[in-house]
Order: C-alpha cells, then sequence, then structure tokens
C-alpha cells in the first residue's frame, strides 16, 4: 500500500525516569481508521499527543507522509488536524467566529458557505453567535470538531470525541468517522467507547501501562477482551453507538 500515511517506530516516553509509553510500532495508511484503547493513565493520550508531534519522543520517530513528523512544518499544519481538548476554545469568539478564524488561517474558499454546512451538519446553526461559555459540554465537542471539518485535511487524529456526547451525538459522529475514511482521510480515534471502536475501526490498538497488549481487526481484539475480568476494559464504555 506504499508508505504509511502516519508511522510510529520504536517510540518511547519518559517522564521524570518514569517511562509512561515502552517501546512500540504504530502505522496508518490513508482512508483508515485505528482506534487506540486502554484505561486512564495507559499512556493513550501520550501517543496521541506525540503522534501530533505536539510531543517528542524519548526514543523512536514519527513519520508523516515518510518525512519527519514536526508540528511547525506547514506542510503537517496544512494536512493534519487535531480535535483533542475544550480548553482549545477562544472564550471572547463566538461558534460562527472560531470556524471563520480556521478557514481564514487555511485559505478556505468559499468559506462561509461550507461554514453554513459545517454548523449544520453539527447541528450547531442555532448557536453561530454563542460564545463558548454559553454552550453544554456536548455542544463544545461539537464545536471542536467543526473545527477540524472547516479545514483541508488527510489525517485526522482525535482525543476521546465521544466524550460529553449522547448516543444521537455518538451515532453522528460514527457516520463523521465513516465519511472521513470514505474520503480517503487517515483517522487516529483514541476512545474509552469500546462499541464506538467496533463500529468506525480497521484496527483496534489496545494500551496497557504504556505497553501495546493487542493490535488486530476489533472483532478480534474485542472479542478476546470482552471480559469483566479484563482490567483495560474496566473503565471503558460499551453502549450503543
Amino acid at each position: 500500500m506504499g508508505v504509511p500515511l502516519l508511522q510510529l517506530s520504536g517510540v518511547s516516553r519518559t517522564y521524570d525516569q518514569r517511562e509512561v509509553l515502552h517501546r512500540l510500532d504504530l502505522s496508518l495508511n490513508a482512508g483508515e481508521c485505528v482506534a487506540l484503547l486502554g484505561h486512564n493513565g495507559s499512556g493513550k493520550s501520550t501517543l496521541l499527543r506525540i503522534a501530533a508531534a505536539r510531543d517528542t519522543p524519548t526514543t523512536g520517530t514519527v513519520t508523516f507522509d515518510g518525512l519527519p513528523m514536526n508540528e511547525n512544518d506547514p506542510r503537517v499544519r496544512a494536512r493534519v488536524a487535531v480535535v483533542g481538548d475544550t480548553a482549545a476554545c477562544y472564550p471572547d469568539l463566538t461558534v460562527r467566529e472560531h470556524l471563520q478564524l480556521v478557514a481564514v488561517a487555511h485559505g478556505v474558499e468559499g468559506a462561509e458557505e461550507w461554514i453554513d454546512h459545517v454548523l449544520a451538519e453539527r447541528l450547531l446553526s442555532g448557536h453561530a453567535q454563542a460564545l463558548p461559555s454559553a454552550l453544554s459540554s456536548g455542544q463544545l465537542q461539537s464545536l471542536l470538531l467543526a473545527s477540524a471539518l472547516v479545514r483541508p485535511r488527510d489525517l485526522l487524529l482525535l482525543d476521546e470525541p465521544e466524550q460529553r456526547l449522547d448516543p444521537g451525538a455518538r451515532r453522528r459522529l460514527a457516520e463523521l468517522i465513516g465519511s472521513e475514511t470514505g474520503s480517503g482521510v487517515g483517522v487516529l480515534l483514541v476512545t474509552h467507547h469500546s462499541e464506538l471502536a467496533r463500529t468506525v475501526a480497521d484496527r483496534v490498538l489496545v494500551l496497557r501501562e504504556g505497553k501495546l497488549i493487542a493490535d488486530g481487526k476489533p472483532e478480534d481484539v474485542l472479542a478476546a477482551h470482552d471480559s469483566a475480568s479484563e482490567s483495560w476494559l474496566s473503565d471503558i464504555g460499551g453502549e450503543a453507538v
């Protein structure tokens, strides 16, 4: 399939002599969704930050489309979208102004029409003039997703996007991820929600205490670990998507 869109090779991360990520490999192809599961503190978010070049691995290399990943590289900024913490919102900008800022930064043509489309898709049209402080937690999460959708992207990195979403919004999230991969975007999904992973992922990876303990098709990985005695699953949600 050629060069992976995203590749982590021999990556580990140590903080203050504590190894939070043990040496591991991960590859992601264009049009593929890889879901990363594990309990709190297993290293999922650390791995995502490294994949986004927002943290530097202690050992190993990270490449994007065959070249070293660097957050300051214009090529990376133009092609990699990250959906993370709601703290990324600007308190004095309305929902529409957030999307306008992203669109202008990425030179999006026909920005206002596209912003209207994304607002409607994320059920935010009625909140376009609202500030983040007036939004519910689920609406804030939808704003973060909308900010990624309003810009070009070849790689989409999602850090627990199902958090604070109701079942209907989770179904729309699953449809969104399917639409992204169907258009050739690679998606790395960090999630606590095993059913979301089962629905959208081509591969599932499981981390435990910073070690990669499983990597395979969702039906194989989740069936092998779908037991109440499995500690990594004990705090992962399993509601229907």
